[in-house]
């Protein structure tokens, strides 16, 4: 009996290691992955390196961004995406109504 509640302290700061660092990371993982399953064309998106655009073709691992004003196409892994700018002003329309 005295050895489990020696163990005690130790099971408890698994226990909550595991609340505070992996289940929030898991979720953080399901959100970006659905929203890089949810790409459409014509979104305007953010890459990891700060670039801005608009996607114009979708592929199964790559999209082809559009940018600047002479419209430079890029062609971009989806794991470069940061995140979907149009989006989030989409959702605030929705939650205005």
């Amino acid at each position: 009996m005295q050895n489990i509640l020696a163990y005690t302290p130790f099971i408890l700061m698994i226990a909550l290691f595991y609340l505070f660092i992996f289940v929030p990371e898991s979720r953080r993982k399901k959100r970006y992955n659905a929203m890089i399953n949810g790409l459409k064309v014509n979104d305007e998106v953010m890459t990891r390196g700060g670039i801005i655009g608009k996607l114009v073709n979708i592929q199964d691992k790559f999209v082809i961004l559009e940018t600047g004003p002479d419209r430079m196409r890029i062609k971009l892994d989806k794991n470069g995406i940061s995140h979907v700018l149009n989006a989030d002003s989409e959702e605030k329309n929705s939650k205005e109504k």
